[in-house]
């Protein structure tokens, strides 16, 4: 096992294969992004506190806090550990597969080809391309995914979950009360839907021409829907929105006790947008973040050292 303790800023490369990356900070920024290449690197650009251990073993590559473990994560509230912060970016091969936990740190991942999993307690995470199963879990923290291929399974308490150009075959989503919002990506397959919320708001913007058996349903919500083939039935209390559209190949189902559910219709290139109807509560559902800065390590590795 080869290992550096990184506590100033600095750069790692890795010659050995990395097939399992593992990430665990508090707060700062982490930037996970697959590559071509058959090398990862890690570049620390800044880092307040104790310092990151990095360890390499049987293909496994981990960045990490020693007092900071992976199994119950989301139940780390040692205050005292929090006063803690660390900026990172690391370049991986495409085909690794990728555990990432941030307390309050903001995390994005990019361009992997394997399974990917992500926890946060406060921090945000935005997700982008990935083309293997993908699993992230928050506690309040916002997660966004964009352009991803692979199944999607996204869990939260508060946080808002946003699928943005959603081709995933199967996208599962469940919070309690932030906002669920599903954009579909028109070139995308049949998906299978399944949105579960308690008091947040639920909007599916569905690709044309739609293709979709659809179930929503709000025990005290408003509805919104855009499609003249799917019925809106219940006037007080509980309402659905069912029907087919299309061949019904793929499945929606979304469920809400309190939130709203939204069926809006994602328009041709020549069309202008549909926009959500606001809230109640006022809420306006956040909009994908800008698009990824160039790589900071592009300027080429350096050899391994200890930081």
């Amino acid at each position: 096992m080869s290992e550096w303790s990184v506590a100033e800023p600095g750069k790692l490369t890795f010659d050995e294969p990395v097939t399992s990356l593992h990430v665990r900070i508090v707060n700062g920024t982490v930037n996970v992004m697959g590559t071509e290449d058959s090398t990862a690197r890690l570049e620390v650009s800044g880092i307040e506190g104790p310092p990151l251990t990095v360890t390499q073993e049987h293909g496994t590559l981990t960045v990490a806090y020693d007092d900071l473990p992976w199994r119950g994560f989301l139940k780390w509230l040692d205050r005292r550990g929090w006063r803690r912060s660390a900026e990172i970016t690391l370049a991986v091969p495409a085909g690794t597969c990728v555990e990432v936990g941030v307390v309050g740190a903001h995390a994005m991942v990019s361009g992997i080809e394997k399974r990917t999993e992500v926890k946060g307690v406060t921090g945000d995470a935005t997700l982008v391309g990935i083309s293997g199963p993908l699993r992230a879990t928050t506690v309040s923290g916002n997660v966004e995914t964009q352009a991803v291929t692979g199944e999607q399974r996204l869990n939260s308490v508060s946080g808002d979950l946003t699928v943005i150009e959603g081709a995933s075959p199967v996208v599962k989503a469940e919070s309690v009360s932030g906002a669920i919002i599903l954009d579909l990506d028109p070139a995308g397959g049949p998906t299978d839907a399944r949105l579960t919320n308690v008091s947040g708001e639920i909007a599916v913007r569905l690709a044309q021409p739609a293709d979709a058996e659809v179930e929503a349903n709000t025990a005290g919500g408003a509805v919104s829907n855009a499609f003249d083939d799917l019925r809106v039935t219940g006037q007080w209390g509980a309402k659905r929105i069912t029907g087919r559209l299309g061949g019904g190949t793929g499945r929606l189902k979304a469920t809400t006790v309190s939130g709203s559910i939204a069926l809006l219709r994602r328009p041709s290139d020549d069309e202008p947008w549909d926009t959500p109807p606001p809230p109640a509560d006022g809420h306006t559902p956040h909009t994908p973040h800008d698009s990824l800065s160039d790589d900071p390590a592009a300027d080429g590795p350096t050899d391994k050292k200890v930081l």
